[in-house]
């Protein structure tokens, strides 16, 4: 299940569009305070995130798996 648009938000979480038409919200707050994610953990970095790959990802090579953003997301 590919991610196709990611809409980041000031409360550190991330609005996610998926291929299938399903649109879901992924909070990264607790990931923010363990490596590789704490680089990100400034909003002006946080909000750089793009989609590639099926998945999102930051300058630095910074992503998450595919599979954890599923899973570990709410559906809107």
């Amino acid at each position: 299940m590919d991610v196709v648009a990611v809409k980041p938000l000031p409360s550190f979480e991330l609005d996610l569009s998926y291929a299938d038409g399903s649109h879901r919200r992924f909070d990264m707050k607790p990931l923010l305070a363990v490596k590789p994610w704490n680089k990100i953990s400034a909003l002006s970095l946080f909000t750089q995130v793009k989609v590639a790959y099926g998945t999102v990802i930051w300058p630095g090579d910074i992503d998450i798996a595919p599979e954890t953003l599923l899973l570990d997301s709410v559906l809107l």
